[in-house]
């Protein structure tokens, strides 16, 4: 199977996207389910590279993370979801449009954990393995720090019990990968997240087609981050309720048959929601129901 080599991309008509993502693992599919959530239909399956909407203008590339921001500045791919990391080591981060609030981790420093670590001026002349020698190069020259930076690949854990260097740098979640390699984690180097990029020459349709796009990102990304909450509440205390939640303009706010009593709907931020619900609860709010939101227009 053949990947679409740089400068002979097949023509698309102008008014298509070809978007680019990754062709597996974690990002791949935070990737495929965001496009589904914004109402995007296309088939998927394991064996095929490209393929393409049902009922969107868009073909969608499955390559590696590391070839997406090269294909994307090259105008092979019109757009591109990749990690920063990988796009800021590649160099092009003036590709980015905008982040997308999943796949988050961060490149860290390591040592071995009988090692001690009293600064980062412990790395002073010692070996580093990484597969990030651009981004961690200028972290350490900003530090006033020169190391010796061995470039590899994978399995970059491995590298100071097999001696090829005293500490590494590579990107971390839950840290279980270095505790399992008798690392630790040091200093934080970059943070990095889901990001999504543009090749800088797009037709004005594409353009269009771009913000049509972004637009259901950002109406599914801010669902996410939200709960619409409904609540039973004395109207001597609605003033307070309408304190603790503003909603997106102001709650809405209907009588109820019983007399001195009111319904509340409104919407919560998701980091905000337990806070609110103790405060609306000390105040007299009862029978308050939480519900997920499944798109939410600004």
């Amino acid at each position: 199977m053949l990947v679409p080599r740089r400068g002979r991309a097949r023509q698309l008509p102008h008014f298509m996207l070809r978007l680019a993502i990754q062709k597996s693992g974690r990002l791949s599919e935070d990737s495929l389910a965001l496009i589904r959530e914004c109402g995007i239909n296309f088939l998927s399956t394991s064996y095929k590279l490209k393929t393409e909407a049902t009922n969107f203008p868009l073909e969608i590339l499955f390559l590696r993370d590391d070839d997406i921001p090269g294909y994307v500045k090259d105008g092979v791919a019109d757009l591109g979801i990749v990690g920063q990391n990988v796009l800021v080591e590649a160099g092009y981060p003036n590709l980015e449009v905008e982040t997308l609030g999943f796949s988050k981790c961060r490149l860290s420093l390591a040592v071995p954990r009988a090692d001690a670590y009293p600064s980062i001026e412990t790395l002073q002349g010692k070996n580093i393995a990484t597969s990030y020698p651009n981004i961690l190069g200028r972290y350490l020259a900003d530090h006033g720090v020169q190391a010796n930076l061995h470039t590899i690949s994978g399995s970059v854990e491995i590298a100071p019990s097999i001696g090829l260097a005293e500490a590494i740098c590579d990107i971390v979640s839950s840290g279980s990968t270095l505790l399992g390699n008798g690392l630790r984690e040091v200093e934080t180097v970059f943070r990095s997240e889901a990001v999504l990029i543009a090749q800088p020459n797009l037709t004005a349709e594409q353009q269009d087609l771009l913000e049509q796009l972004q637009f259901r990102m950002q109406a599914v990304r801010r669902a996410k981050r939200s709960k619409y909450i409904l609540l039973n509440a004395p109207v001597s205390a609605l003033d307070e309720v309408r304190r603790l939640l503003p909603g997106i303009k102001s709650p809405t706010v209907t009588p109820l048959a019983e007399a001195g009593w009111v319904s509340v709907q409104s919407v919560v931020q998701e980091d905000e929601f337990w806070h609110i619900t103790s405060q609306l609860k000390a105040v007299g709010a009862e029978g308050i129901l939480v519900l997920p939101i499944e798109k939410m227009i600004a």
